[in-house]
């Protein structure tokens, strides 16, 4: 043990630890040399990774030669508007570099406390240092993803901003049309430029000339989100062959979307959401499954006061609001499965808000009844398959 110990400590005494505050315009440096206790700064260009590349490798250079001895490089920066690239581009030159969760760091609950470049800097420099010692606890690091991972999840996503937007232009469209009495416009209909110009408002006249041309332009702009859904609707469809061979590129089982669309209530759009951001992951138990999707509780305990603050809300939204859909229909069209058995038991007779708050604890029994389908073949008990033709 002693033995291992000292081994450990030799190799923390050489590395040079760097934290990278990152912003648009400039990235600042704070690093810490094993031959010094001081903490050095150096700034870069925003984005001039060259640049940052040199400096972390003159100081490896330096303490190279102070020491004798082969010394490492390790960064860390924040999860943040940057992505991924950075720490790809680290890898590619041999610089080991992780990426820190923003929201694990401790911070300073004063009222009012010291928020710089700098400070912030430091202060994920020694959250790596706590961590390397041996303390868990001090922060946590973000799950870097293969490119093919990362770039596998863009059409599903951007299919829930442009749907989000398509109802944002319908909404506009209507409220417009409010002003002047028009209730019954339907902007999604295809003859809704034909309609438009034949309605009449409420008071029997012909629309305003500018408001008229407002909607024509809202219109315009609705038309292209409808576009864009339909494309990527077909990317996603289970004719796109190209978006076939990206899941089974994903997955190192069998095709886990093919798998989940069996079931039956699961279509193909949740299965690929599903598949392309749980279960091409590696998870160490059902807890931490849960906690990915933010549907672990949250209890408060302090003295005598004791309470559930519901779940967390901490992982994955994208998956959590998937799953509290797919929970409400697996209890409709999934009526046999033990998993609707115990919800029908948990809230027969009670409130609709007690039933919105057990369809949580479907969603999270059934996330992980489907990880354990989709990864071991388990079918969830009592669940029914669709039939094969």
């Amino acid at each position: 043990m002693e033995q291992f110990q000292t081994t450990n400590m030799a190799e923390l005494d050489v590395a040079v630890l760097a934290a990278i505050e990152l912003s648009k315009s400039a990235w600042l440096l704070a690093i810490h040399e094993p031959i010094s206790s001081k903490v050095s700064h150096r700034r870069a260009d925003g984005g001039d990774v060259e640049a940052l590349i040199s400096i972390l490798r003159r100081y490896q250079r330096d303490v190279q030669a102070h020491t004798g001895a082969a010394v490492v490089i390790e960064c860390v920066f924040e999860a943040g508007y940057d992505g991924f690239w950075l720490h790809r581009r680290l890898a590619q030159v041999g610089i080991a570099c992780r990426v820190m969760d923003p929201a694990s760091l401790k911070v300073d609950r004063r009222a009012r406390r010291v928020k710089t470049d700098r400070v912030d800097a430091e202060s994920l420099l020694r959250a790596l240092q706590s961590w390397r010692r041996g303390d868990r606890q001090a922060c946590a690091f973000v799950r870097v993803p293969s490119i093919e991972n990362e770039d596998a999840r863009r059409p599903h996503r951007e299919l829930a901003r442009l749907r989000k937007e398509r109802v944002s232009h319908v909404n506009r469209i209507k409220a417009l049309l409010a002003l002047h009495g028009v209730r019954d416009y339907r902007p999604l209909r295809t003859d809704r430029r034909v309609v438009l110009t034949e309605l009449r408002t409420g008071y029997d006249e012909a629309l305003p000339t500018n408001c008229r041309r407002e909607v024509e332009r809202e219109l315009s702009r609705l038309e292209l989100a409808v576009q864009h859904i339909a494309e990527v609707e077909a990317v996603m469809s289970a004719d796109a062959e190209e978006s076939a061979e990206q899941v089974v590129e994903q997955l190192a089982s069998d095709d886990a979307v093919t798998a989940l669309e069996k079931l039956t209530c699961v279509g193909r759009e949740t299965a690929v959401v599903l598949a392309r951001e749980v279960l091409c992951r590696d998870f160490r138990d059902r807890r931490s499954l849960a906690a990915f999707a933010g549907l672990t509780h949250s209890p408060y305990s302090s003295g005598r006061l004791q309470h559930e603050q519901g779940i967390s809300k901490a992982g994955n939204a994208i998956v959590r609001a998937r799953l509290v859909q797919l929970a409400w229909r697996w209890v409709r069209f999934q009526n046999g499965s033990d998993i609707t058995e115990w919800f029908v038991a948990r809230t027969n007779g009670n409130s609709k808000r007690s039933r919105r708050v057990a369809i949580v604890a479907v969603a999270r029994k059934l996330l992980v009844a489907l990880w354990r389908y989709a990864t071991q073949g388990l079918v969830p008990t009592g669940a029914k398959l669709r039939a094969t033709g």
